[in-house]
């Protein structure tokens, strides 16, 4: 196994990647926190790694709420599992809106859930990781790599994830904690399946990708576990595009 006797904290695992996470670190022997707001589903999922023999907990979580990451993520994790190895930053949001439509409400809320969040969870993890090291993998998006039409908010955040990745990176090495970002491009997940199962999205966004099929929350997973693994033990700062070549056209 993989992740055996690592501790994982996941947030918005109650589906796409997030879920996908929750179920493949717990089958390679993670104990999992996972977080997210949709808590009946959260708990449908933590009820069924229980039933496949892993171990994780569910926490109702508002991720760009400091004092939710410090007051419970934190504590109760540390409360059922008594150490925290590995962070995945994977909650987020995408409104599709021109530069021109944006608001400063709709600015703001994409910030705070994309970026900020990122932020606050990493802060909430650095003193338990500073004794042992870690890994962190937080999630982007190929918009942050090659710029994205009709995505302003989300663009500009995604960008900000990829920056702060390697900041941490450099800053938090000494302490042996790794600090990775991977660039998901067309995947289908609950939130995008709407666009990309569109036909005229299919014809439009297929000769963009170079092995001509969309990826999979569980092909995401798969990257996750690799960065937070111990086989990426020599891998930070590092932008992985899982993308089907998207980025390289």
């Amino acid at each position: 196994m993989r992740l055996k006797n690592k501790v994982a904290i996941i947030s918005g695992a109650a589906s796409g990647m997030g879920e996908a996470m929750a179920y493949l670190f717990a089958a390679e022997g993670a104990k999992v926190t996972a977080t997210d707001l949709q808590t009946e589903k959260l708990n449908s999922i933590i009820a069924k790694i229980k039933e496949q023999g892993g171990d994780a907990i569910a926490i109702a979580h508002n991720v760009a709420d400091r004092k939710k990451w410090m007051d419970e993520v934190i504590p109760k994790t540390m409360e059922a599992f008594g150490k925290i190895d590995i962070l995945v930053n994977n909650a987020g949001i995408s409104v599709p809106t021109p530069f021109e439509e944006q608001t400063d409400e709709l600015w703001s809320k994409t910030y705070s859930i994309n970026l900020n969040s990122v932020m606050l969870g990493m802060q909430a993890v650095l003193p338990y990781m500073k004794k042992h090291g870690g890994s962190i993998v937080n999630i982007s998006s190929i918009a942050a790599l090659t710029g994205m039409s009709g995505a302003g908010s989300y663009t500009a955040s995604k960008g900000g994830v990829s920056a702060i990745t390697r900041a941490a990176a450099v800053d938090w090495g000494g302490f042996g904690i790794r600090v990775n970002a991977i660039n998901p491009g067309y995947i289908l997940t609950p939130m995008s399946e709407v666009f990309l199962n569109n036909e005229q999205y299919k014809q439009a966004l297929m000769p963009a990708i170079p092995l001509k099929f969309f990826g999979t929350a569980e092909q995401i997973a798969k990257a996750a576990l690799f960065l937070a693994s111990d086989e990426a033990a020599y891998i930070t700062g590092v932008n992985l595009p899982v993308d089907g070549g998207t980025t390289i056209v």
